[in-house]
């Protein structure tokens, strides 16, 4: 059972890794631009499809790219803490905070996919829905990881 452990440990780092790299360099990438990621037309769509079901001006829509890029700056951050709490210390890291970015992710990937799904943008539509199952498998493995750590703490209890 030991070795499900290590393997847990290492998908989850695995994934707080690629959120770490992608979401951080999509993030900076979008808050170093001066249309905040809108000259992208291919990445900003979902932004220009929420713009157009809440009526969004250019301000509007400015406004929402750059609170979008700072979410996944933001997510990319709480993954990099992440790592650097595992390394720190010896496998044994509060999952919790992991956790809260990861419903981050699966937030803005569900709002993200909606509107791929509909100008039916398949390419589009299997990055999120990939970025989405990367969150909701991580989450399931911090949960399995959290439920044996609790099975050998009592297991170590127990007095015999």
């Amino acid at each position: 059972m030991r070795k499900i452990s290590h393997a847990t440990i290492a998908a989850i780092v695995a994934i707080a890794l690629y959120f770490t790299l992608v979401w951080g360099y999509d993030g900076l990438r979008i808050l170093s631009s001066p249309t905040y990621g809108l000259e992208d037309v291919w990445r900003s769509q979902f932004i220009f499809a929420i713009g157009r079901i809440f009526s969004l001006g250019p301000i509007g829509l400015i406004k929402l790219a750059a609170f979008f890029g700072a979410l996944k700056l933001a997510v990319a951050c709480i993954c990099a803490l992440h790592i650097a709490d595992r390394f720190r210390g010896r496998g044994q890291a509060n999952s919790e905070i992991l956790e809260a970015g990861l419903i981050l992710v699966v937030a803005i990937s569900i709002v993200s996919v909606g509107p791929a799904s509909w100008t039916n943008t398949i390419d589009l539509m299997r990055e999120h829905t990939l970025q989405l199952l990367f969150a909701a498998f991580a989450t399931g493995l911090c949960i399995f990881e959290r439920s044996y750590a609790l099975r050998t703490k009592t297991a170590e209890i127990k007095p015999q």
